[in-house]
């Protein structure tokens, strides 16, 4: 088991966020994980989520989740760190993380519950439970209606396997207030998209999860180089010339955050698959844009 304390030692750069690939009958593409594992361990990320949002956690069984937790930690063979997603409610919460502890997950991420008008004491609860379930490293995700003042966020910060908080609200003026009320008690990931690199650098954040890992590694590789040194100017090339485009096609329609880069992944010969409703796979016509898209992405794949 890694120790807590080792995991957030490992933070440093990019943290990929695997799709998971389904079969044309939507059922798990086990063979096809596998295969898209060992391409993306070949690089230099420093963690990998199994089964997050853009692995489609809130559609998967529990027995799915656990396949795709036990493949990830099987194909990683301890290269890099493996941190499972837990979510829903708080009983099922604290059943998958034991399950994915005892399969090797290195951490857990905890999802906001499936209940959005819970107050803050109620949610810290939550989290605290899934905290005291296993010995691993916690990261929460603050994302949706998980959205946290300082104060609340200090207390949560008590909860003793705590040891990261992934920000999935890109309010780059809120995480601010949080980070410099916290400190470095928890460690901080930008967790919001590609996209948000260098709002996220700029006030000293130097870890992102990265969708775009599941296609480019390299690009997401670069973008951590250039927004972590001087290179602004590359950055911003890079941004223009990639990143935002996607980032413009995902926003079209909910849910295309993952049908997008399935998408990309089966023009590429990877293994993508449909996604499962009610998220909506991108329209014929638009893969063509994608297509084309994909031919200027030849330098950073």
């Amino acid at each position: 088991m890694m120790e807590p304390s080792e995991l957030r030692n490992r933070f440093s750069g990019v943290i990929a966020f695997p799709i998971t690939p389904f079969k044309k009958d939507l059922s798990l593409d086990i063979d096809g994980l596998r295969a898209n594992l060992q391409k993306l361990v070949q690089h230099p990320i420093c963690a990998i989520v199994a089964a997050g949002g853009t692995g489609e956690l809130y559609s998967l069984t529990p027995d799915e989740q656990l396949r795709v937790v036990k493949t990830t930690v099987e194909e990683t063979a301890g290269k890099v760190p493996v941190i499972a997603g837990v979510g829903f409610g708080q009983q099922l919460a604290i059943e998958m993380a034991k399950q994915f502890a005892a399969a090797g997950a290195s951490g857990i991420l905890a999802f906001p519950p499936y209940y959005p008008n819970a107050d803050e004491e109620a949610l810290a609860g939550y989290y605290r439970s899934i905290g005291e379930a296993t010995k691993l490293g916690l990261l929460i995700y603050s994302r949706d209606w998980a959205n946290f003042s300082p104060a609340a966020v200090e207390k949560l910060s008590k909860i003793p396997t705590l040891i990261a908080w992934k920000d999935g609200q890109g309010d780059i003026r809120r995480l601010q207030m949080i980070m410099e009320r916290i400190g470095d008690r928890l460690y901080w990931i930008g967790g919001a998209g590609d996209d948000l690199v260098p709002g996220y650098y700029s006030i000293g954040i130097r870890t992102y999860t990265s969708s775009i890992a599941t296609i480019a590694p390299k690009l997401s590789l670069l973008l951590h180089e250039c927004a972590s040194s001087s290179g602004t100017a590359r950055l911003a090339q890079l941004m223009k010339d990639y990143v935002v485009p996607l980032y413009t096609f995902r926003a079209r329609r909910k849910g295309y955050e993952v049908s997008a880069m399935k998408c990309m992944m089966d023009i590429l010969g990877m293994s993508g698959g449909p996604v499962r409703p009610p998220l909506p796979d991108v329209r014929p016509d638009e893969r063509k844009e994608l297509e084309e898209m994909l031919k200027t992405w030849k330098p950073v794949l």
